[in-house]
């Protein structure tokens, strides 16, 4: 059993690991914790298919529009998990309808979520305390996108503290896995998919946040996506810059309501189910360095430096 040492101003601390004693304990906590699935729109949880096979437990939207298939473990999971994970996915692709109908039962559907029901693609989440290595070889062979993350446990009075840890396929060299549905996002994705002058300023915009994180010495990394770009430690998002529409983007930050309004700046929206504040972008007018108190309030918000 691992223990977690806690260095505090009144000692260290030695915590034990507090396993979940059950799966729905284990559900509960993680679905409570949104920063772990902070990019995915939950349609239901606990979708139950009247006892027939293949029918997944828990769908999601993300961001992106991928109809998310989450399959969570109170167990320790190797590559038997994914034949599993995978006849839940071909039930998602040959079943638009019911999803569908899921999605417009929502009373709180994220305003800047778009679905191509026609044409959607599957991504694969699977949770639980631990993973074995070696899922990470079946999941290099199979062609959808496939998250496998690790939640633990620790409890301290009436604290709990998590360790989750994202597992990442190593890169091989000389070989490129074919992923289903998970295209490479690029300046000529963007110059295709929306207004080629605006692709153009959002990739400008783009480059001068890198700069400003540079000279900041901020330990974030970018990444591209089918609507955004975000700059991220780990897999948490800290900002990023994403489309309104094929012309107008704007900045969004992963801070509060009351944290942005307290700063003093006037957002264009706030939206709360990602709880992530937008300033459209005026390109040529609108200045990053103006916006660097917020950027540095939602590194310090992340990374608690």
């Amino acid at each position: 059993m691992a223990n977690l040492f806690w260095k505090t101003k009144d000692g260290t601390k030695s915590l034990v690991s507090t396993p979940f004693k059950t799966e729905e304990e284990f559900e509960t906590l993680v679905f409570n914790t949104r920063e772990i699935l902070e990019d995915i729109f939950l349609l239901k949880r606990q979708i139950r298919g009247g006892g027939k096979a293949g029918i997944p437990d828990i769908i999601g939207i993300d961001s992106d529009g991928n109809i998310c298939i989450i399959e969570m473990k109170n167990v320790t999971v190797d590559a038997s998990i994914i034949p599993q994970v995978l006849e839940y996915a071909f039930w998602a692709e040959t079943n638009p309808d019911s999803i569908k109908s899921l999605w417009l039962e929502c009373e709180n559907k994220p305003d800047d979520i778009s679905v191509s029901w026609e044409e959607f693609n599957v991504r694969i989440i699977v949770i639980a305390p631990t993973i074995l290595r070696s899922t990470l070889a079946i999941v290099d062979k199979i062609n959808y996108q496939v998250d496998l993350i690790e939640a633990k446990r620790w409890v301290e009075g009436g604290d709990t503290l998590l360790l989750v840890n994202r597992l990442e396929p190593e890169e091989r060299k000389g070989r490129t896995r074919p992923v289903k549905g998970l295209e490479t996002y690029d300046a000529e994705f963007y110059m295709h998919e929306y207004n080629k002058t605006s692709a153009q300023e959002f990739l400008r915009y783009v480059r001068r946040v890198e700069k400003l994180i540079a000279q900041n010495g901020w330990n974030l990394e970018t990444k591209y996506n089918k609507h955004y770009c975000s700059f991220k430690a780990g897999f948490r998002i800290a900002f990023g810059i994403k489309f309104i529409g094929t012309k107008t983007f704007a900045f969004f930050f992963k801070l509060s309501e009351i944290e942005v309004k307290s700063s003093g700046f006037k957002m264009t929206k706030y939206e709360s189910q990602w709880k992530e504040a937008n300033f459209n972008i005026e390109p040529g007018k609108t200045q990053v360095g103006d916006f660097q108190p917020l950027f540095e309030l939602a590194y310090r918000r992340l990374t608690g430096e």
